[in-house]
């Protein structure tokens, strides 16, 4: 047991203390404020303070985690060695900054709850991001601040038994569009139809009659591969389904089709499932619930994960309503215009009410890449995408963390703007 002597235990000290001992480096910690207790202890201790009580492990204090509510910081970077920190702690310091307070303020999302101006899908952009800016953005800092920190204290106090936690990987699917041709009802299929033709698509034209008329199979529907490289290599993967109402941002076939209802119990008894929350459940509690219940009712067991389409998340306001409805992981924190990590670690976390200064049961998974961002957003071609994906997960497994991936059901389809994707996949999970 971590000995940790400080002036005040506030909400703030605990939430990431433990974050930072107990999951990150899998130490247990405990608290004192008085004196007598930590000078009597003989285990591994250190002092959280402004000023250290003799020459023990010393980190001096930022205000960041005895104060409430929101304040605007003044934050400049410094180097550790050679990685980025700020919130300086001076010489008297055995590291040369406040590395629990600055864990605090990236994990929280300190910055999201500040004014900041939003894209035309209301979020908070990764050009707004502190770790964008200061170009840490594909490191997941937190952890190897982590790291290294427990390297000082392996050197301090050699005798105590250092647990190592093991390297993790997480497939995301989400299924925007489960099937792109059939089951579309005639109206949208005629409709297509006409579409193709009209923009002289003939190659679409003639994909969807021959996959309308069952020569072919919908090109979208790869569930079957992903499943089998699921069962071959034994990834974790979750599908994340949507099934919300038809709108100009949400365009999968109707939640009340007869064949996605059966895919969707089909996945199921392989995978785990999530709701994909659609593009105007943002802040609104009553559709959350509407969607949430209608998933429930179709593969019978309750939905604890979530994701937002179109990555659409407002702090607090978004997690508040999944925490309402009894949700326990969502996997929407990541930047859809970038890769990296937004919340600069690659270990899932609680996340901690700002508004209410408080640990929540909502633990966020946050993912390190998407295949859209790479392919769309960042325009990199295959051998980049993949070059990377695997400097991501490289930086994951340095410090034995948990690397989550996002892609889409229609990435492994191979036609030409996807082809060599399904090896990608592959790559990228194995």
């Amino acid at each position: 047991m971590l000995l940790i002597y400080t002036h005040k235990i506030t909400p703030r000290l605990n939430y990431i203390f433990k974050h930072f001992f107990g999951r990150i480096l899998k130490i247990p910690v405990t608290f004192t404020t008085k004196v007598n207790e930590f000078v009597a202890h003989n285990g591994p201790k250190i002092t959280y303070s402004k000023a250290p009580l003799g020459s023990e492990f010393f980190i001096r204090s930022h205000d960041l985690l005895f104060e409430q509510g929101i304040n605007d910081i003044d934050i400049k970077i410094h180097n550790w060695e050679e990685i980025p920190c700020f919130f300086p702690a001076g010489e008297s310091s055995t590291i040369p900054f406040d590395i629990f307070a600055a864990s605090f303020y990236l994990i929280s999302r300190y910055e999201e709850y500040l004014p900041h101006v939003r894209d035309v899908h209301e979020r908070f952009t990764v050009a707004e991001s502190l770790a964008f800016k200061n170009g840490f953005l594909e490191k997941p800092v937190v952890d190897i601040w982590a790291f290294k920190f427990l390297e000082l204290l392996k050197i301090k106090f050699p005798n105590y038994n250092y647990i190592t936690r093991e390297f993790k990987s997480i497939s995301a699917i989400n299924v925007n569009v489960a099937f792109i041709y059939k089951h579309k009802g005639l109206v949208r299929t005629v409709g297509g139809s006409l579409r193709d033709l009209l923009s002289l698509q003939f190659i679409h034209f003639r994909n969807r009659m021959l996959t309308v008329l069952n020569f072919k199979t919908d090109p979208y529907n790869t569930f079957s591969t992903l499943l089998k490289i699921k069962n071959e290599f034994k990834v974790d993967t979750i599908f994340f389904f949507l099934i919300g109402d038809y709108t100009t941002f949400d365009k999968n076939v109707s939640s009340s089709n007869i064949n996605l209802k059966s895919l969707i119990k089909s996945v199921a008894d392989y995978s785990k499932v999530g709701l994909l929350f659609s593009y105007f459940t943002f802040n609104d509690a009553v559709m959350l619930k509407k969607e949430k219940l209608r998933l429930e009712n179709i593969i019978n067991r309750p939905i604890t994960c979530s994701s937002q389409h179109y990555l659409r998340l407002s702090l607090p306001e978004t997690y508040q309503n999944l925490i309402d409805l009894d949700l326990k992981e969502d996997y929407t924190m990541g930047f859809e215009k970038s890769v990296g990590f937004r919340a600069s670690t690659c270990s899932p976390f609680y996340f901690y009410d700002l508004d209410f200064e408080s640990q929540t049961p909502l633990k966020i998974f946050p993912y390190a890449v998407m295949d859209v961002t790479l392919k769309e957003h960042m325009e990199l071609s295959n051998a980049e995408s993949l070059a990377k994906i695997l400097e991501l997960k490289n930086e994951v497994q340095k410090v034995n963390g948990t690397f989550i991936s996002v892609f889409h059901n229609d990435t492994l389809c191979e036609n030409e703007y996807w082809n060599g994707w399904t090896n990608i996949y592959k790559a990228t999970v194995i």
